[in-house]
């Protein structure tokens, strides 16, 4: 949020999502750089204050930072979670299984990773670049190729026919996403 927005500023949205118990993490992005500006913002709620200019790197790694922090929280408040379901797909993420239809998938860890990713994102495009900084952390050594391998993979696991796939879709020149069957 940039504290100077047109209509409310980035504060007052901050207070009102903390009142209403939105827990999206916020990191304030502002030219305003005096102190009491930095601590009001984190006072009403904000899990961390940038001041321009700010680096595309630094950015990144912050928001890294509060993304580790709250899945730390997440876990510690909700232990074992349970299982998410998604149409056919049953995840178990304390045990790193994915079931089909009551089938446990045979998956290696990425293929594990990239699967329930897309499944938790299901129907949202996810960019190539995107999958491949969060599942292998280099994107600029890791080929695009080695993603296409595991999602060809991943589709001969999970399809009738990977040739005509009916829950990871290609979206040329993007990425992939994860439509749930009806």
């Amino acid at each position: 949020l940039d504290l100077m927005l047109p209509g409310k500023d980035g504060l007052e949205i901050c207070r009102e999502m903390r009142k209403n118990n939105i827990l999206t993490p916020i990191i304030m992005l502002t030219a305003r750089d005096d102190e009491i500006d930095r601590v009001l913002g984190l006072e009403l709620g904000a899990d961390d204050y940038v001041t321009k200019p700010f680096s595309v790197r630094e950015l990144t790694a912050r928001v890294k930072a509060v993304l580790r922090r709250r899945q730390a929280v997440k876990e510690e408040i909700e232990p074992n979670q349970g299982q998410i379901i998604v149409g056919a797909f049953v995840i178990k993420p304390e045990k790193y299984e994915i079931y089909l239809n009551g089938q446990r998938l045979d998956l290696t860890l990425k293929e594990y990773e990239l699967l329930a990713l897309l499944i938790k994102n299901r129907g949202r495009v996810m960019k190539r670049e995107y999958l491949l900084q969060v599942l292998w952390d280099m994107p600029e050594s890791v080929s695009t190729r080695v993603l296409d391998v595991q999602v060809s993979k991943l589709r001969e696991k999970i399809e009738a026919d990977s040739s005509h796939p009916q829950y990871i879709k290609t979206v040329r020149g993007v990425g992939y996403k994860f439509e749930e069957q009806s």
